[in-house]
């Protein structure tokens, strides 16, 4: 999973650094994702892992690392494989 949000993140969040370079707990706001960017990140996520995020899930919060995002995944699509 955590490759998978990486290529998301790197096709759909418009970083103006690497995200291979970024840790999974990396602040994703502090290394230069908008708000923009995080909806069209999150709509790319809804549909590579067939999931809807719940309203409490569609928050800064939710989408502040890759840790978070993957965490987020896996609570509301338990069966993701987490890699």
């Amino acid at each position: 999973m955590n490759s998978t949000i990486r290529e998301l993140l790197s096709k759909h969040g418009g970083l103006p650094v690497s995200v291979e370079t970024l840790a999974d707990d990396a602040d994703l706001y502090e290394a230069g994702l908008s708000s923009f960017a995080s909806v069209q990140l999150m709509l790319a996520l809804e549909d590579e892992f067939d999931v809807e995020f719940p309203e409490n899930l569609l928050n800064r919060k939710s989408f502040q690392s890759i840790a978070a995002i993957t965490a987020a995944i896996s609570s509301i699509a338990p069966d993701s494989q987490v890699a």
